[in-house]
């Protein structure tokens, strides 16, 4: 997720910036972007409308981490 930020990412995690909400954040993006891969690939049975929601979802938590990680790049000067 947002890989061309994963110096500001590092960044926040080294440092404890990350707060809990952003971490949460992350992790379930990370966990649906698997979810969806593996019922792309077939590994995993879903209707087009489930794999639907959990695409939204996830662009809904990448939308909100990028404005996260945005605030916090601004107030880092990095």
């Amino acid at each position: 997720m947002l890989h061309e930020y994963r110096d500001v990412i590092t960044h926040m995690k080294e440092n404890n910036a990350a707060n809990a909400h952003f971490l949460k954040i992350f992790d379930r993006h990370n966990d649906l972007d698997n979810q969806i891969t593996k019922a792309e690939n077939g590994e995993v049975p879903m209707s087009d409308m489930e794999l639907e929601v959990l695409k939204k979802e996830k662009l809904l938590l990448k939308d909100e981490a990028y404005a996260m990680i945005i605030d916090y790049k601004k107030e880092h000067n990095l």
